[in-house]
């Protein structure tokens, strides 16, 4: 028998064995859906199954139109998506970071887990040491962790969402304890697995009063995580539209945003907290910071670029990611260029603690991000740093760091110039 699982406000039964998505079905999904391969920041992703039934009110599947497939399928058989992987062109063996089934499901739904079993041990076969991280919020068993803890070459994290929110409207799954269930069963037998509490979305109003934080942090320090990853959520007009039809108040009215939106005033409410707790977990806010810390290596996406990311971060940590953070030269950025079949012409120009490149788009700027742990910004969307790489919303900018924010495309420009010459 099939394993329950919450559906809205009731308990439904999840299948076991998923079928593939009849072609015609496929070619209606959003292009950004249909990608199997995608690169995210955190890591080159594998998503070759779409589908969810735990109704997470604020969930990305409402952008591209999918919220109401909850029966979980598959696009393509997983040993094919297995080679898809290891045969992009962007993948690093040993380097890239990868991320599974973090688009479109839930990796530990009763039907999804298998296939997620299934790639790791093929990974693990062929000898690979990238770290993997798998985002849940589902069971994850005494059993699971077992086989987990099996996995002798690839590097698995765990990260939890757990946002302490108890609208079930919002979160139908926070009714229930299953999610604080698992980041303790996970802890506890967890050796070479790391377990992150990955304490997400933090949104005014539904989980930012004193009592939830502190709920979260005594869930971190009970079960002894690696360590707690923070952030906001994205505010787009799909997800606000599903959640005002539930009745579910909705912050930031309607100015939607490309990032995610945490306020800086709400940052230093979750830094204080954690303070103001003693735990001793310590507290990060980039996922990738989070992983890398629990694996004592130095950050895959070079934040140590934006030092005031890192004023929260253990001393050891920082020290790893100084010693790492090495600039590519041009010669390597045009290798690296041309090894991933992205234009060589590509502009591009090397600072202090970052490149900045014209027209990669994210996906392939976080490749090379990834590539040399050296942060790659966009000159349309360069970071700022109050902000930490998050929407604007909330921050007020000082003059000279809108004169930096605005004098990006001209750098860039003038650079390109020179080379030209």
């Amino acid at each position: 028998m099939s394993n329950p699982i919450f559906l809205g406000n009731t308990i439904h039964a999840s299948p076991t064995r998923l079928r593939l998505m009849p072609a015609a079905q496929q070619a209606e999904l959003d292009p950004y859906m249909a990608q199997i391969i995608t690169n995210r920041k955190s890591g080159l992703s594998l998503n070759h199954i779409i589908g969810c039934p735990l109704d997470c009110g604020y969930c990305v599947r409402h952008f591209w139109g999918n919220f109401e497939q909850k029966i979980p399928q598959l696009l393509v058989p997983t040993e094919k998506a297995v080679e898809m992987l290891v045969g992009h062109p962007e993948f690093v063996p040993h380097t890239t970071p990868l991320q599974m089934f973090n688009k479109a499901t839930d990796p530990f739904l009763p039907g999804v887990k298998p296939h997620l079993f299934a790639v790791l041990e093929e990974l693990d076969r062929r000898r690979l040491t990238n770290l993997v991280l798998i985002i849940t919020r589902f069971h994850v068993t005494a059993s699971d962790m077992e086989r987990l803890e099996a996995l002798q070459h690839i590097r698995p994290t765990l990260l939890f969402t757990y946002s302490g929110i108890k609208d079930d409207r919002v979160e139908p799954i926070g009714k229930s304890t299953t999610t604080a269930d698992s980041i303790t069963t996970a802890a506890a037998y967890g050796r070479r697995t790391k377990v992150i509490l990955y304490w997400r979305p933090i949104v005014p109003g539904w989980n930012d009063d004193p009592d939830t934080m502190s709920q979260v942090l005594d869930l971190a320090a009970v079960a002894k995580v690696d360590a707690l990853v923070f952030t906001g959520y994205y505010h787009k007009e799909e997800n606000a539209s599903y959640l005002r039809e539930l009745g579910v108040p909705v912050p930031y009215e309607d100015d939607w945003q490309r990032r995610k939106v945490l306020p800086a005033e709400l940052d230093a409410r979750v830094v204080q907290a954690w303070r103001d707790s003693n735990i001793g977990i310590p507290l990060f806010r980039k996922t990738s910071c989070g992983v890398t810390y629990g694996w004592q290596l130095p950050d895959y996406n070079g934040h140590l670029g934006v030092p005031d990311l890192c004023d929260i971060c253990p001393p050891e940590q920082v020290a790893r990611c100084s010693a790492a953070l090495i600039a590519p030269s041009d010669e390597e950025i045009r290798i690296a260029l041309d090894s991933f079949g992205f234009d060589p012409e590509t502009p591009f120009l090397v600072e202090d603690g970052h490149v900045l490149t014209a027209k990669l788009g994210e996906q392939r700027r976080y490749a090379l991000q990834h590539l040399f742990g050296f942060q790659f910004w966009e000159v349309e969307h360069p970071h700022v740093p109050a902000a930490h790489g998050r929407a604007l919303q909330g921050y007020e900018l000082t003059q000279a760091e809108q004169a930096e924010l605005d004098g990006a495309r001209e750098r860039l420009a003038s650079a390109a110039r020179h080379d030209d010459d």
